[in-house]
């Protein structure tokens, strides 16, 4: 660690033992949003688990390869007041037209804390923002969100002496991951795992495997369903 780094560090955590700190206290009712276009809206619930009053705000970004102005959603309240232990329905609308009708699509839906001006001095406050994927369900889709985690076809690559691993999705939803690993004779090989589109392909790194390692293996990988739960899959794979 560079000195430069080592000041600030030691400067931040100073201030932490001699300041009042203020830590998030918003619980947000979930870890994704899933908006089937057969609903009129979805919603997302927001609680104040801390012991003073804060604001809210909340705000939807764009997706992978979205410009901001492509965002056909709206969000309210944009901006809520909430006391100790209370809770606020964020409303999502969608306009109806602007995405892909043979696929789904994903949005971030951000949800910041903002703290109420402390009365103390020298009290470090800090906005804590949470961060959720929305996924924008069209209607009539063939298959189902489990079915496409089970059916990814995957691949070995070896370009520029490195060991790369595909995983291509056929369906028409996203498919993210909780793990994803490589198990070769008797050692198993993280991966770095990437949420991979609907009709897509994406290209994982596989840490700490050998240049050489070759014949057999087992994937094993831990997709993430429209509740939060964490579903395993597994299937031989060869170099």
């Amino acid at each position: 660690m560079n000195t430069g780094n080592f000041v600030r560090i030691y400067l931040f955590l100073m201030l932490m033992m001699t300041s009042g700190v203020s830590f998030a206290s918003i619980q947000v009712g979930g870890t994704r949003v899933i908006f089937p276009a057969s609903d009129h809206e979805a919603s997302l619930q927001v609680r104040n688990e801390g012991t003073d009053d804060i604001m809210i705000q909340s705000w939807i970004e764009a997706g992978p390869e979205q410009a901001e102005r492509d965002i056909p959603f709206a969000i309210t309240p944009s901006l809520a007041r909430l006391s100790h232990r209370k809770q606020q329905t964020l409303r999502i609308f969608y306009q109806g037209k602007g995405l892909p009708e043979d696929r789904e699509s994903v949005v971030w839906v951000s949800v910041q804390e903002i703290p109420q001006v402390s009365e103390l001095d020298n009290t470090l406050q800090v906005a804590f923002r949470q961060r959720l994927k929305l996924f924008y369900r069209p209607n009539g889709l063939p298959g189902t969100a489990d079915e496409a985690a089970s059916a990814l076809k995957w691949n070995i690559l070896k370009t520029a002496g490195k060991t790369i691993l595909l995983a291509t999705n056929d369906s028409a939803f996203h498919v993210s991951f909780a793990k994803v690993a490589i198990v070769a004779g008797d050692k198993e090989y993280a991966v770095e795992p990437t949420m991979v589109g609907p009709r897509d392909a994406q290209r994982m790194v596989i840490k700490g495997i050998p240049a050489t390692a070759g014949g057999e293996a087992a994937i094993a990988w831990e997709s993430i369903n429209d509740y939060g739960a964490l579903i395993e899959h597994k299937a031989s794979i060869k170099f």
